[in-house]
Order: C-alpha cells, then sequence, then structure tokens
C-alpha cells in the first residue's frame, strides 16, 4: 500500500495536509506482522497507526471487527474517537468508530459484542473482560489490526503484561492478525520491541523534530532548603501565566497539586480562569476542566500524571514542572504537552522545590537535551497476572494447558517462563495451592475430557468483576452535605482520621468535615481557615537511577557555572567542610550536634530505596548498641542520629549481614502483607467486588488478607502466593535492588569523614519531614537519664 484511497487523498488535499515521511511509511509497510513507530509529540503517531485501517476501509466494507485501538486512559480513547471522527466523516466513508471502558454502558457493551464495529477503541481491562466470554472467538474472528497507543506507559506496569498476554490470545483467535505500537518517549526501542514481539518487531523512528526550549524558571526569591511545594515560586509562575496563552503546572503528587493550587488562588489578584485537574476528582469535575481547556477558557491548569499523555488539550504553548521531575522520560512526555504540533518546539520551564533539587534539574535537562532517558531493565512477567489469565481463559470455555502454555510463552514478558512455573501457576487457579486445597471457595477448575474448564460456570461471573491489574486504593467519596453529586474521592485511611469541624483541601476549595453518611464523607463549604491536606495515593516518584548517575558525574565534573551563585557557594562550602560525593564510592559522614550523634549516608538510590536502608541501619546500629533515636531520608541520603557515635561504617554498610536483615525486616513488615493483598487480588484469591454482595470496603479486604497471609506463613511458606510477594516486594516500595547497586558501585568501599559539626549537605536533611522514630535501647537510656535528673533536683 503505497497511496492513500481517492476519498482520503481528497480530504488530505482539502485540508492543505500532506503524509509526513513516518505516516507514509507505515503506509507502506500496512502487511507487517508487527512494527514499532517512535515518533515525538505531536507528530502525528495516532493517525499514522491508522492510516492503513481507512485505507483498507475505504477499498471495501469490512465484516465485523477490522481494528482494536487500546490505549492506557479511557479519555484518550474518547479523544481518539472524536478526532478520528473527522477525516471519516469528511472523506464519506461508512466506518463505524466507537469506545468501549468502563464508562460504557451495559446496553452499548451488549450490542458491541452482538454487532462489533468496524473500529473499536478500548483499554486493556476492557481487552481482558471481552475476552472472557464465550462468544470472544466470534468477536474477533475476522480483526486484522490492532494499534497500542503509549505502550510506553504501559509497559512498565502490570497493565502492560496482561495487555500483552491478551495479545497472544487475539493472535490465536485472529490468525494473521497484524499490530502496531506507538510511543513517543522511550529509552531502549530494541528491548521494548522484543518485549511486544517475538521475534522483535521492526523499529521505525520519525523525525524527531526541533529541541524543546527548557530552562529553569528564573525567581526573587530562593528555593528553601527542604520541602517539595514550589510555593516560594508563585509570583514567577504567575508572571509566566500572564504572558503565555495557556500554561500546564505539573506536579508530582496530587497533594502537592492542591497545595499549590490553593495558594496560586490566592496570589491570583488578576483573577486569570485557573483550574486543577487530578485522578482522584470526580469526573464530571475532570470533564469540566478539559472542556474549557479545548475551547481555550482556562489560562492555566494545575495538574499531576492525570495530563501526562497524549491528548490534544488545546492550545497549550507552555509547561512549568513544580519540583524536580525525577524521570527523564516523564519530563519529555510532559514537555510533549505544550505546541502539540510536528516541528513546532515545546517550551517548558523547570522550578526546583529546594536546594538539592536545582542541581538534580540541572542534570535533568542536560539529559533531555542528550535524549539519554532512563528506565529500569524489566524482570520476568508477574505472576499473579499470569494467574489472572488463566482464570479468564477459564472463563472464555475450556482449554488445553499446553495449547495455552505455548501461547504464554509467545507474549515477550513471559518467554522464559518454565514449564514448572506455569502448572504451579495453573494448580493455583484449580485448587488455591499448597495450603488451601481443602477450602471449597477456592475450588475454581476442573479436568474434563483432557480439558480445564470452570468447576461452577457462575463463577465466571465474578471472575469477571474481578479483571484487572490496577489496584483500587480504599476510598471514599466526598459529597457536599445536601448535594447527591460526589466532588471526587480521598483516602479511607484520611477519612477516619477527621472529626467534624475539621478542615481539608479538596478540588481547590477548603470543606469542612460533617460526618460520614452511607460511606460517603459529608463536607460543606468553609472559607477562611487553614485547612489540612486530603492525602492521596499518587505515587511518590524516586528519582531514576540513570538521573542519580547524572547527578554524582555533575558533582565529579565541577561543572557548576551555570547553578546561581547560592548554590555554587553551598557547594564551595560543603567542598571545603568534607567534600562533594561522586560516582564509584559512597560518602559517609559522622558528626554531633546539639547532644546527639549524627550519620548521614549519602547514596542517590532514590527515596524508597534510602528509606528501607535507613530502616535496616538503624537495626544493625541497635545491635552495635549504638542506641539509634531516628533517621530521615530523601532521594539523596539517609540521615540517622543516635546517642552514641558511627565510628566505622563498614560493619553497618556489609553487604551479606545487611541483605540477611533485610530478610528477617521484610518478613514481618507491614509491606509485605501489603504486597500479599495486591497479588492476592490480582490473582484472584481475594475478591473485592462480591456482585450481588457488593464490594468489600478496604478493612474488610485487609483483614481477609492479613489472615490469608498469617496462615500461609505459619502453614505454607512454600505458597506460590507467597514467592509472587516476595518478588513483587524487593522490585516495590523497599526497592533493596538499588541499595545492592549502590553497595556494588561503591565496591564495598566507602569515604568515611568524621567532622566536627553539621555539614551543608546534612543541613538540609534536618528540614525534612517524615522522620522516623526508631523505639529501642536509646529510649531506655533517655528515660533513665531524665529520671536521674529529677532526682537529682530533689535532693
Amino acid at each position: 500500500m503505497t497511496a492513500l484511497p481517492a476519498a482520503l487523498d481528497a480530504f488530505f488535499a482539502r485540508r492543505g495536509w500532506a503524509l509526513h515521511p513516518h505516516q507514509a511509511e507505515m503506509l507502506a509497510r500496512a502487511s507487517e506482522p508487527a512494527l514499532l513507530l517512535i515518533a515525538p509529540t505531536g507528530g502525528g503517531k495516532t493517525l499514522a497507526g491508522f492510516l492503513p485501517t481507512l485505507a483498507e476501509l475505504a477499498s471495501g466494507p469490512h465484516d465485523g471487527l477490522h481494528t482494536l485501538y487500546i490505549s492506557p486512559l479511557k479519555a484518550l480513547a474518547a479523544d481518539i474517537r472524536r478526532n478520528l471522527g473527522t477525516p471519516v466523516a469528511e472523506a464519506g466513508l461508512d466506518i463505524r468508530i466507537e469506545d468501549r471502558t468502563g464508562d460504557t454502558s451495559a446496553t452499548t457493551r451488549r450490542r458491541q459484542r452482538a454487532d462489533p464495529p468496524e473500529i473499536l477503541l478500548t483499554t486493556p481491562e476492557s481487552l481482558a473482560l471481552l475476552l472472557s466470554y464465550e462468544d470472544a472467538p466470534r468477536i474477533f474472528a475476522g480483526l486484522q489490526r490492532v494499534v497500542v497507543d503509549e505502550i510506553h506507559a504501559l509497559a512498565e506496569s502490570k497493565r502492560g503484561d496482561q495487555l500483552l498476554l491478551c495479545l497472544t490470545r487475539l493472535e490465536a483467535l485472529a490468525p494473521g492478525l497484524r499490530r502496531v505500537f506507538l510511543s513517543a518517549t522511550v529509552e531502549d526501542p530494541e528491548a521494548l520491541a522484543a518485549l511486544v514481539s517475538i521475534p522483535p518487531c521492526p523499529v521505525l523512528h520519525a523525525d524527531p523534530g526541533p529541541e524543546p526550549d527548557i530552562g529553569m524558571l528564573q525567581t526573587e526569591e530562593r528555593p528553601p532548603w527542604a520541602g517539595g511545594g514550589g510555593a516560594y515560586a508563585i509570583p514567577a509562575v504567575l508572571e509566566e501565566v500572564r504572558r503565555h496563552r495557556t500554561t500546564l503546572i505539573f506536579h508530582n503528587t496530587r497533594a502537592q497539586a492542591e497545595i499549590f493550587f490553593h495558594n496560586l488562588w490566592l496570589a491570583n489578584t488578576d483573577n486569570l480562569p485557573i483550574g486543577i485537574h487530578h485522578g482522584s476528582l470526580a469526573r464530571a469535575q475532570r470533564e469540566k476542566v478539559e472542556a474549557a481547556m479545548v475551547a481555550g477558557e482556562l489560562r492555566a491548569i494545575v495538574c499531576t500524571g492525570s495530563l501526562d499523555l497524549g491528548i490534544d488539550w488545546g492550545d497549550v504553548d507552555l509547561v512549568i514542572q513544580i519540583g524536580a521531575p525525577k524521570n527523564v522520560k516523564r519530563l519529555i512526555q510532559r514537555i510533549g504537552r505544550a505546541n502539540h504540533r510536528y516541528n513546532a518546539p515545546s517550551k517548558a520551564l523547570l522550578v526546583p522545590a529546594n536546594r538539592f533539587e536545582i542541581l538534580e534539574c540541572l542534570a535533568a535537562l542536560d539529559a533531555a537535551k542528550a535524549h539519554d532517558l532512563d528506565g529500569d531493565p524489566r524482570g520476568p512477567g508477574p505472576r499473579d497476572v499470569l494467574c489472572q489469565h488463566i482464570l479468564i481463559r477459564a472463563c472464555a470455555g475450556p482449554f488445553d494447558e499446553g495449547e495455552l502454555y505455548r501461547e504464554v510463552k509467545g507474549c515477550g514478558a513471559y518467554r522464559s517462563l518454565s514449564r514448572a512455573q506455569f502448572d504451579e501457576a495453573l494448580d493455583f487457579c484449580a485448587t488455591g495451592g499448597y495450603g488451601l486445597g481443602a477450602y471449597d471457595r477456592w475450588q475454581r477448575l476442573m479436568l474434563r475430557d483432557g480439558l480445564w474448564t470452570l468447576r461452577d460456570p457462575r463463577s465466571a461471573a465474578r471472575i469477571r468483576m474481578n479483571i484487572g491489574t490496577i489496584q483500587d486504593s480504599d476510598l471514599l467519596k466526598v459529597r457536599m452535605r445536601g448535594q447527591g453529586t460526589p466532588l471526587g474521592e480521598i483516602e479511607e485511611g484520611f477519612a477516619a482520621s477527621l472529626t467534624p469541624g475539621d478542615t481539608f483541601l479538596f478540588g481547590g476549595k477548603i470543606v469542612r468535615f460533617e460526618g460520614l453518611k452511607e460511606m460517603a464523607v459529608e463536607v460543606s463549604r468553609e472559607r477562611g481557615r487553614k485547612p489540612k491536606i486530603a492525602v492521596y495515593t499518587g505515587t511518590k516518584f524516586s528519582t531514576s537511577t540513570r538521573l542519580s548517575e547524572r547527578l554524582l558525574r555533575l558533582f565529579e565534573a565541577r561543572d557548576f557555572a551555570r547553578l546561581p551563585e547560592h548554590t555554587r557557594s553551598w557547594l564551595a562550602h560543603q567542598e571545603e567542610v568534607s567534600r562533594l560525593p561522586g560516582p564509584g564510592e559512597l560518602l559517609v559522614e559522622s558528626f554531633p550536634h546539639e547532644g546527639r550523634h549524627y550519620a548521614c549516608f549519602y547514596g542517590f538510590a532514590g527515596r524508597n530505596a534510602q528509606q528501607t536502608l535507613g530502616l535496616l541501619l538503624t537495626r544493625r546500629m541497635e545491635d552495635a548498641r549504638l542506641a539509634p533515636l531516628g533517621f530521615v531520608s530523601t532521594d539523596y541520603a539517609t540521615l540517622v542520629w543516635s546517642l552514641e557515635p558511627v565510628t566505622d561504617p563498614g560493619p553497618l554498610l556489609a553487604a551479606a549481614p545487611l541483605r540477611e536483615e533485610f530478610e528477617t525486616w521484610l518478613q514481618g513488615n507491614a509491606v509485605m502483607k501489603r504486597t500479599f493483598r495486591a497479588s492476592a487480588t490480582i490473582a484472584g484469591l481475594i475478591e473485592r467486588n462480591m456482585g450481588a454482595g457488593g464490594r468489600k470496603t478496604g478493612r474488610q479486604a485487609t483483614f481477609s488478607s492479613d489472615i490469608l497471609y498469617d496462615t500461609l506463613v505459619r502453614y505454607a511458606p512454600e505458597h506460590i502466593l507467597m514467592g509472587i510477594t516476595r518478588e513483587e516486594a524487593m522490585r516495590g516500595l523497599v526497592d533493596f535492588g538499588r541499595i545492592e547497586e549502590m553497595l556494588a558501585r561503591s565496591h564495598g568501599t566507602w569515604d568515611f569523614r568524621v567532622l566536627p559539626g553539621l555539614t551543608p549537605f546534612a543541613a538540609p536533611l534536618f528540614l525534612e519531614h517524615g522522620r522516623v522514630p526508631v523505639d529501642g535501647e536509646a529510649g531506655e537510656r533517655l528515660m533513665v537519664e531524665a529520671a536521674e535528673k529529677l532526682l537529682a533536683e530533689s535532693e
């Protein structure tokens, strides 16, 4: 296929459009079994993915579903339907385009199964649900093409693993299926091509376009020593909003977005129209903001990752990132929201939230300009997702285990899956696994005539209700008193901490907690009081490994000329008093301060790993009778304070004992129980959605999972879910792998400095929130000292 059909060609001519080279090449390579297109944001990659579909459907009618489009966001599917409808309508093509997501009505979903449109736009979860029905072979029999958008966003999570397993199922149902994967930011295209296709598919690179215009926002006020809100920069941010048509102001967490929006609005004396957008707000409120953006009615939108991906949100001409981006790929993705047009440079400004982030922002700018994207190597496909896939396959009808194993092995993430591992997952789905086989509720599959089938066909409905890998946090609706429409959701734990009369920020407004009514948080409007801040589950990003390496190389190169004078003098003072950290070594400082002893470990391993390091170090220090009192961690360092000084970090940092300490700590830690609950829910052991019985609350689900976890730890420690939980915990919140990388990077040696007092680099950690106290010998000693002092005073 080398040219567009006449109807489409005429449409392009009327618009004065011409195909970009990568779009023409996608058309020419339409027969490829699989293809990965990497094109810049605004480069027309989604249209490039659809051009072969439109060309084929314009050439003649097709019976049933021709092309399946999959995106990570429901809103993106709806946006593509609107955008794709224009060329289809104006070219006079008789093509039905529909979307199918969790927001689609039950009536429409039933009709789509009976009479699929030629083009169906959906999400990974809705595709998995479609594949669970007995009529899946009929629905997908004529499927010709699959277009997966924003594959980089899916490939980094379990949603991507589930999607890729579903694609292997689709290939079995529709032999000859052609797959196209689209992305704007990929750090390792060859690795991604090997993940999405066996053998690895060809990679098509579009012209990257002009370099983005990125810099750091210049402010009159200096950034604070610690914190992450960026409030000091609000006057400068408002000035940039005045100078541009539409500005997106990105934050890394929802709570920070709420705080910033509140303070920005208080400073907005010109009454510029400014909105807020994040995932905890009600859908209706988000859609209202989105519509205003598209219509050009807003001058600025304070937002989070909810606006990261490829939706065209109107005439955005500036992106401001508050706080270091923590990840270069995320920065590039967000920058691309500005000037969302091909061959138009994007404009972005970074606002470091504190002094250390000035350095991180500089490293991120250099990485972005060098196209040095970050990303962690992928491990094997998670086995809890495999268990769910087996149950989904059983819902669709009897299956042969050998055929399903070969299908699963055709997925890049599971290419190394052994037959023994597959059989263990199958046994778990059939019986609940070792230790749970005596319970009827987990006897779900049975062999009949050599094929595996559901023991009770009625269980299919409950399995379908729990399909998906996104773990809902325990959320409660927020409603204004006297109104039925919810404003959004907050965490159950945060709601439990409220008493009537408490105030908190939500949707940029201060609201007053009135009470819980029918499992909803009832609030009223409150003006002029200082609010609490709602606690959201949005991920607190850790600085990536690649960005941390760049930061250490920046110290080594002494490339400080581009830094503000106050930052240069801070670095110079650190060199005078101690030294700067560098690659290939671990700097450890020990110093007294105000009657306590402090040790600072500059690991640059990211917040999660540094937090875990603090927990392990204080346990080791307790064993060494150093009487630790507590610790605090950032992305760059862990500061521990104690009654006795650290005189040799060697025994504390020895790799083998540290791992042994980690194993002991992890077994009894709440992280394991939380991880077990998530994996058990994905694997189907725990059901959150109960059908006619309703939905379990967060506390009910936690209670159920905690009982199961304690039972398996005691009686079946080799159970498959215990192994899965361990794997997930290791690469999840505790991030122990980065601690091991840090120790390997330093080759088991460290630069240990015993100093007379507080150092410039350690000082900001004294101002950090999130200090973790340690209960142990130190507390007992302080109590004894206090008692002796009282006795002495009484004599």
